[in-house]
């Protein structure tokens, strides 16, 4: 058996299917790596919330294995937006890494004062901790980030710590605590979407790591019943069942939080419901703030 394994490529994506390729290498799989190209690759100067957020990474990709053309794709699963395509499984999450952020910067840590990110949580975040601090918008993959900041233009970028081990890269920086700059649902962890064969899905379902895909399906639990996507500041994270969530407003200034252990995914759902009738206004809010129309 051969697989066609789609992926974005930029040199994270590469990576991450590269790893994915080795697991099925050892099990004496064979596989077929294809490139596809996503908005959210072309798109580099718009942020996110204006191209449709999330989705424009994966896209492509989801209508490459409904087409045939692909058997399935790797994905960082916190670009898989909460509502699918029918006719798609999540055939394995691999071991999470790292769901931290990673401030990295120049020069002493004291000086930053200018902050890279394209993220509405991660500036909420920020500003939360440091409200005197300036963040201008920052797109693109992790090496333009990192050529940006080396030519002035911040004094300090945001990224996922994942990211930086995955490509061998040693920076510069701080590692931000995820219990109190909760990360966004499902950061660090790696998803292979496959079309729904069963043949496709049980050779796949190897590589899955059980605790992750717990973890992970409670943290999308509570983000679909939040809503939001990238728009909304929102964190949230799960470790062994201990669930902490967030909504906070874009200046960072008012935030709801929940801290709990979750057992299931209904209770997880449940969670999820709590927060979505506590932080209902900075949702809307954030909508409002953005331009950004939807169903409530």
């Amino acid at each position: 058996m051969s697989i066609k394994i789609g992926t974005r490529g930029s040199k994270l994506a590469l990576a991450q299917t590269e790893t994915v390729i080795k697991k099925l290498t050892a099990l004496g799989i064979g596989t077929e790596k294809v490139i596809i190209t996503t908005q959210g690759d072309t798109s580099t100067q718009v942020p996110l919330h204006e191209i449709g957020g999330q989705g424009v990474f994966v896209r492509a990709l989801d209508d490459a294995i409904l087409a045939g053309g692909i058997d399935c794709a790797v994905h960082s699963m916190k670009d898989i937006p909460a509502y699918r395509p029918s006719g798609l499984f999540t055939a394995a999450i691999l071991k999470r890494d790292s769901p931290a952020d990673y401030l990295a910067h120049n020069g002493s840590l004291s000086t930053v004062r200018v902050i890279g990110t394209s993220s509405t949580r991660r500036r909420a975040q920020l500003l939360r901790h440091d409200p005197d601090i300036r963040i201008k918008d920052l797109r693109g993959n992790v090496d333009t980030r990192i050529r940006k900041m080396g030519s002035g233009e911040y004094d300090a970028i945001v990224l996922a710590e994942a990211g930086l081990t995955r490509l061998g890269i040693r920076i510069p920086g701080e590692r931000f605590p995820p219990e109190k700059f909760v990360p966004s649902p499902n950061q660090g962890a790696v998803a292979v979407v496959s079309r729904a064969d069963p043949s496709l899905m049980e050779v796949l379902s190897a590589l899955d790591h059980p605790q992750t895909r717990t973890d992970v399906l409670i943290e999308r639990a509570v983000m679909e019943q939040l809503g939001g996507g990238c728009f909304t500041p929102l964190g949230i994270y799960c470790r062994a069942g201990h669930l902490i969530a967030e909504v906070l407003s874009l200046d960072g200034q008012r935030a709801e939080r929940i801290e709990v252990d979750v057992r299931t995914i209904e209770q997880a759902r449940e969670e999820g419901k709590k927060l979505r009738a506590k932080a209902g206004d900075l949702i809307e809010e954030a909508y409002r703030q953005l331009g950004i129309t939807h169903d409530r």
